[in-house]
């Protein structure tokens, strides 16, 4: 029987994307493989969207450091917890090792604990890139630059990408050719679909927006204010369900606001009711973090509002069912145009396309995982 390890710091029944990604790939490698998936995680809960699960394969959980929420001392828990899961993977010695990149630095331990063992890098959010993206931390400082580059001094066997020119900026970090699976994060396969008009959705013949999810440091909140400023009541529905730090200020900008419904959430079930979502990832941290949310969106059947780059990976694979605006002093007239000239037409083209990048979304995860099922690392 083949065994196999993923080391990752969430992992259900705890919520968050990458433990529910690892989850996807444990339960695929157990049910058509008969593989022996062992996971290395972090016992704790963490505070986000997800749905919960029941965990499958054969887990091992860490204990962090600290459980509070006092954020320096969270800062400085993290980079310690990853060096506590990748010493349990090297003592449990289960199989190849599928390393993701939470905590931050585990990617560093990775580089520096593994040597010549069998390993490879599943890149999410990409530390210690994202401090500087953060603002924690000067690119410049010393501290900062050894760190990065004792991350990048010994390249794992396969690199698994969340999309092709996150996966090019890597293999350059590593300064050599590192074989390459791409596997989009947040593609939800057989995503369950409430067919019951929900109390927010009206028949009232109008286009329907919404952000669901964290409005955290990654994202623009810029963008999110001047849809909120600028929504014609008339013609348009925005719904929010906000979390994270730049959350409060946009919800207070958005209460009593014709146009605008503000929910605590909305199940997934629920997100193909809306006709159009927004997604936003700030300049800085292009290829740094996670789009799994706009993955997600496409994948619920909604077209999605892009705020960002053109290079992004969000981009380069949601671009036929998705519109760009583009993160500069024009955003303002970006989004009034685009409020003020798009058709329901239009809308209905970009779903059906939708429907299209879903599918292929999924070819390219059932491939993915296909190649995983035979990873030597």
């Amino acid at each position: 029987m083949r065994t196999l390890t993923i080391v990752n710091r969430h992992y259900p029944p705890n919520p968050g994307i990458t433990g529910e990604s690892a989850w996807d790939l444990a339960q695929y490698l157990i049910d058509r493989h008969g593989t022996e998936v062992h996971i290395v995680h972090i016992d704790r809960t963490y505070d986000g969207g997800g749905a919960v699960r029941q965990p499958v394969g054969i887990t091992h959980p860490v204990r962090t450091i600290y459980e509070g929420k006092n954020p320096l001392l969270r800062f400085i828990a993290g980079p310690l917890d990853g060096f506590l899961l990748l010493r349990k993977a090297i003592r449990l010695n289960k199989g190849p090792m599928i390393v993701m990149t939470s905590p931050p630095l585990l990617p560093f331990w990775a580089s520096w604990l593994l040597g010549k063992r069998k390993w490879a890098l599943w890149s999410m959010d990409l530390f210690p890139e994202g401090f500087v993206a953060d603002g924690k931390i000067k690119a410049t400082n010393p501290i900062y630059r050894w760190v990065l580059r004792k991350t990048y001094r010994n390249a794992p066997g396969t690199l698994i990408a969340l999309g092709p020119n996150q996966a090019e900026l890597i293999r350059r970090k590593y300064h050599k050719a590192v074989r390459t699976i791409l596997l989009p994060c947040g593609v939800l396969l057989d995503q369950a679909r409430d067919e019951s008009r929900p109390a927010w959705r009206k028949e009232d013949g109008k286009l329907y927006l919404g952000y669901a999810g964290n409005v955290g440091e990654a994202h623009s909140a810029v963008f999110l204010e001047q849809v909120i400023r600028q929504i014609d009541p008339q013609k348009q529905q925005l719904i929010l369900a906000l979390y994270g730090t730049k959350s409060e200020a946009l919800l207070r900008l958005a209460q009593d606001r014709p146009g605008i419904t503000i929910l605590k959430n909305i199940p997934r079930s629920q997100l193909h009711w809306l006709d159009i979502q927004l997604v936003s990832l700030l300049p800085r941290w292009t290829h740094i973090a996670v789009p799994s949310k706009a993955v997600s969106a496409v994948c619920s059947g909604s077209p999605v509002l892009f705020c960002g780059r053109r290079e992004a990976d969000t981009w380069e694979l949601l671009q036929d069912a998705a519109w760009l605006v583009e993160d500069n002093a024009t955003l303002e007239t970006q989004i009034a145009r685009f409020l003020g000239d798009t058709t329901p037409e239009e809308v209905e083209q970009k779903k059906r396309d939708a429907r299209m990048v879903a599918r292929r979304l999924a070819d390219m995860v059932e491939q993915a995982y296909a190649k995983i099922a035979l990873l030597d690392a």
